[in-house]
């Protein structure tokens, strides 16, 4: 999971650098929009991954009942708005929306979710 939210960290930071060339009205390299795609949808494809296994692990390798504690659930809003913003973003890739400030407000939610989730989950640490 330390990756996949490194990759998250630096889609986040790739797409807050999109913004602020968008809202100084200058032109926005295809490289950094290239790079912003690459790195956010393996970061949710990851991210994905990772949440699904949690509650595999919570109950095949520890006995415990799947969302028994807190990092469970804010895991689960987590990945939610990890997805929702993976799919809005999907949307603005190919044309059908252009709610980019809407995309941006998931993505920090979203992030701001994965650190509480990782604060959390230190008390499950053997």
């Amino acid at each position: 999971m330390t990756l996949s939210l490194t990759l998250a960290l630096l889609a986040l930071r790739a797409g807050l650098s999109l913004r602020r060339a968008r809202l100084r009205g200058a032109r926005r390299p295809a490289a950094d929009l290239r790079r912003h795609l690459r790195l956010a949808k393996a970061a949710v494809v990851m991210i994905v991954i990772g949440f699904s296994a949690g509650p595999v692990s919570a109950v095949w390798l520890r006995g415990w009942d799947a969302f028994r504690t807190a990092h469970a659930w804010i895991a689960l809003v987590t990945v939610g708005l990890y997805a929702a913003t993976g799919v809005l973003g999907r949307r603005l890739e190919h044309g059908r929306s252009r709610a980019v400030d809407r995309h941006a407000l998931l993505a920090l939610l979203a992030t701001l979710g994965a650190a509480a989730a990782f604060v959390a989950g230190f008390v499950l640490l053997p």
